[in-house]
């Protein structure tokens, strides 16, 4: 077993609740509006469930802030 601390810029998968609470209790279907028109990262799908990259969308936030 491995004791190597992780990156500081490891990236993270959040699940849509975790979303939504980063985008302060955003609406399911405007996430989903977003992903549709490139706003957010499209989320990827593990074991069944979607995951969205923390890095991804901290990027789309910032590049949205930018405007």
């Amino acid at each position: 077993m491995s004791n190597k601390p992780t990156s500081p810029n490891a990236d993270k998968f959040i699940t849509l609740n975790q979303l939504r609470e980063k985008l302060a209790g955003r609406a399911r279907s405007s996430i989903y509006l977003d992903v549709e028109h490139d706003r957010l990262p499209k989320p990827m799908k593990l074991g069944g469930k979607l995951y969205w990259s923390s890095n991804a969308v901290d990027a789309a936030m910032a590049e949205l802030q930018a405007f």
